[in-house]
């Protein structure tokens, strides 16, 4: 089963029922994969119940291949935005923000790419350099030497699991956000190093894969990526 239908986690109050057309910066996001400042972190001691769980998380990650989806990306100050999201493993994403937004934010190719034609600028990080980078991953490992979890919180119904990359805490903290009964990716958040959040949830979700590499460019226009699933 490619990413299920997913259940949102709670918004703040301040977000009207169903309205989710508020103008928010993307430069919050970028601050998530490119702020350098030192992050302190450790991995954590898992006990055997909770290695239990990290390998059912792994098994579930391994086994989805690629979607589509609408998403809702909320910041730190409850702004929030929208736009349509295209995944696949590995390594390639394509978050296209609604209009009157022209922003693009695309993973391919080994390259994390923010391109805003307003301002007529591109940045470029290596996905491996981000945290998202793990949940795009040929093959999710939650305890390599490349990666370490750092906080693993049960509650019923659902497991939110903290994750960083080994020598590159600055890049920040990625927390995957599953429901249970059955196991079920429904959101994900991005904290940097000064505990700024961008959270994202995805909702219609359908499976979908593989795509055109042309979708995962960051000079496609949206209609094309449209038309590219």
């Amino acid at each position: 089963m490619l990413f299920p239908q997913i259940k949102l986690k709670p918004l703040a109050a301040a977000l009207p029922a169903n309205s989710f057309r508020h103008a928010i910066s993307v430069a919050a996001l970028l601050l998530l994969f490119t702020t350098g400042a030192n992050a302190s972190t450790s991995p954590m001691v898992l006990s055997s119940s909770d290695k239990a769980v990290v390998t059912q998380i792994e098994t579930y990650l391994n086994t989805q291949n690629g979607l589509t989806a609408n998403f809702l990306q909320v910041d730190a100050n409850g702004a929030t935005r929208t736009g349509k999201a295209w995944l696949e493993r590995p390594g390639k994403m394509r978050f296209a923000y609604d209009p009157p937004d022209p922003q693009l934010l695309v993973a391919g190719f080994g390259l994390l790419v923010y391109h805003d034609p307003q301002l007529n600028q591109t940045t470029n990080i290596p996905l491996g350099a981000t945290p998202l980078g793990i949940l795009l991953a040929k093959h999710v490992d939650l305890e390599s030497s490349a990666v370490y979890i750092t906080n693993l919180v049960e509650q019923p119904g659902q497991i939110d699991l903290s994750l960083v990359r080994r020598g590159k805490e600055a890049a920040g903290t990625l927390t995957l956000s599953f429901s249970t009964e059955p196991l079920e990716l429904r959101a994900w958040t991005v904290t940097d190093a000064q505990g700024r959040q961008t959270n994202v949830h995805l909702y219609d979700i359908a499976p979908g894969g593989p795509f055109s590499d042309s979708l995962f460019e960051y000079f496609q226009n949206n209609d094309s990526a449209a038309s590219g699933g």
